[in-house]
């Protein structure tokens, strides 16, 4: 089975999951859930729940960083994704995935969006904001109401397991970032797909700058 098919087939069989197996949808009580945490009512959350949904967010600019930078030289750019990841989580990432190609270069210049991304401001800010929503999450969290709410609500139950494939589809794009910076190493690569998250962020923080390649020179590296 190809790369490409299973990615299909990962995105199509978590909608059937989503759609026919998972717990019942509680529309009312979702609804309430999310204008909580829109609105900052977050003492009626609790704080599993709340972190959850944040570490969520957090994957999705972990993603981003990678992302927007691979999305310059692919076929299709990277944004109407991630916009579709916003309301859709993993759903909207994983045809992004299926449909990029490998691809270990970078060209041209990065403007203030993507040097920003490509910060390791951007890791350390990410990293920190992480490690106050975990404390925030394991120190006043209720593990048995989580945990009632994992088997019985559908929305609870989706957001956990896309958390879950957010950890195990890192691997997919890690490996070209790290050849676009010129740093190979196995033992980084090892830590970043082993360390649930924090490997992730580690390596945001920790990665050289991109190096930058005209298309000129790459036509010369190829030539050669």
């Amino acid at each position: 089975m190809t790369p490409k098919l299973a990615l299909w087939l990962l995105w199509t069989g978590f909608i059937a999951y989503i759609l026919l197996l998972a717990p019942p949808l509680h529309l009312d009580e979702t609804l309430t859930l999310l204008k909580n945490i829109f609105t900052f009512q977050w003492a009626a959350i609790n704080p599993i729940i709340l972190s959850l949904f944040s570490l969520v967010g957090i994957w999705l600019l972990i993603y981003s960083s990678l992302l927007f930078i691979d999305g310059r030289m692919q076929p299709i750019p990277f944004w109407p994704f991630a916009v579709a990841s916003v309301g859709s989580g993993v759903i909207g990432l994983l045809p992004y995935l299926a449909l990029r190609k490998p691809n270990q270069q970078f060209s041209g210049q990065k403007d203030v969006f993507l040097s920003l991304l490509d910060s390791r401001f951007y890791g350390i800010v990410l990293t920190f904001s992480t490690v106050v929503v975990l404390v925030y999450g394991f120190a006043f969290g209720d593990w048995g109401d989580y945990v009632q709410q994992f088997q019985n609500d559908r929305f609870i139950n989706g957001m956990s397991l896309a958390f879950c494939l957010f950890y195990l589809l890192f691997p997919t794009v890690v490996g070209d970032d790290m050849a676009r910076r010129r740093f190979p190493d196995t033992q980084v690569f090892l830590a970043v797909v082993f360390v649930p998250l924090l490997g992730s962020l580690a390596y945001l923080c920790l990665r050289p700058p991109l190096v930058l390649s005209s298309i000129r020179e790459e036509s010369l590296i190829t030539n050669r």
